[in-house]
């Protein structure tokens, strides 16, 4: 996990599709640990497509029966299906004009807002996790949002000593 921490959590994300990729892992994490999401982190990419939302959006039953038979990867149906309507959402935005990055990075004004390292859920993972939910998304929980926020750095909860917290925009008062 310190070479995921150390890379990536937190490193603030502005490409729409690992945006989306996150999320959708995310929503696999429900129930589970965020270390067994990663070590299957691999599977998953190669599961879904590198996580291609134009590929994904289009796959279909066999798609779902072959995803099911994926030892690889977490097999919850529901949670399967859930990746495949999230192509097809993150798609229809795209296609109006609406980049999913900048949907993302709106709540926060598009920079990183500094979290307290103790919350699990906000006002803002809140209104984020309705407002996905009213656009179809489903796993996104406030709960889940909050921890997507987390990991794409929207928000940033690195500690007062750790490397990832220097800039002073980030310190707390």
């Amino acid at each position: 996990m310190s070479a995921y921490h150390d890379a990536e959590w937190g490193v603030p994300e502005f490409d729409s599709r690992k945006l989306w990729e996150t999320l959708m892992l995310e929503g696999f994490q429900a129930g589970l640990s965020w270390e067994i999401i990663l070590r299957k982190r691999s599977a998953f990419r190669k599961a879904f497509a590198e996580f291609d939302p134009r590929v994904v959006a289009e796959f279909g039953p066999d798609d779902v029966t072959r995803l099911m038979e994926n030892a690889g990867i977490v097999r919850a149906q529901l949670k399967i299906q859930a990746t495949i309507r999230g192509a097809q959402i993150f798609n229809k935005l795209q296609s109006s004009d609406q980049q999913f990055s900048a949907l993302c990075w709106s709540y926060v004004g598009g920079n990183p807002i500094k979290g307290t390292g103790s919350a699990t859920v906000t006002e803002l993972s809140k209104r984020i996790s309705r407002d996905f939910k009213q656009l179809g998304f489903k796993f996104v929980g406030p709960t889940i949002v909050y921890a997507w926020m987390q990991a794409v750095g929207i928000i940033d909860d690195h500690s007062a000593r750790c490397f990832r917290n220097t800039s002073p925009a980030f310190q707390q008062g």
